[in-house]
């Protein structure tokens, strides 16, 4: 399995393939909009306007697992644009861990495994995938995205 052979819903419903990344660099992280760390939505903006032109793309994937979150995701992607000004892609709320965590997440703790525990303990915890799909780093909640090191994952 790779990070290419998943599949994903829109904040709209739409699905589809992570395949559509194939040769980008991805930054991917679950937010939730009522969330202490919400302002991390603005840095996170400030590096997909900055290295966009370099092929990066950041995903959103809302989760209410800890309870900070709207309960429809399209207006969760709405307070998201219209408080922070993101334009990356949102997509629909999902569950990070358990029984019920979005396969893609599993993949992402199990590719990262060992660098901060099985589970992702809250929201913004933010993974770097290099452009072949390499899952190469993880970050916990509260590292600024700005103090990414993004070298990992653009050339």
């Amino acid at each position: 399995m790779s990070i290419y052979d998943y599949t994903v819903t829109t904040e709209s419903g739409d699905t589809y393939s992570m395949s559509k990344y194939r040769g980008h660099p991805l930054i991917i992280v679950n937010t939730a909009t009522k969330c202490g760390f919400a302002p991390q939505f603005e840095q996170l903006e400030q590096l997909y306007e900055q290295h966009k032109d370099d092929g990066l793309i950041v995903l959103g994937f809302p989760s209410d697992q800890f309870h900070q979150e709207l309960d429809d995701s399209a207006k969760a992607a709405e307070a998201c644009r219209m408080t922070y000004g993101v334009s990356f892609p949102m997509h629909a709320i999902c569950e990070v861990n358990g029984a019920n965590a979005l396969p893609l997440f599993d993949y992402l703790k199990a590719q990262a495994k060992g660098t901060l525990g099985d589970n992702i303990k809250w929201n913004f915890t933010k993974f770097l995938v290099t452009a072949d799909g390499e899952v190469v780093k993880r970050y916990a909640p509260k590292t600024n995205p700005l103090k990414m090191d993004l070298s990992l994952i653009l050339k």
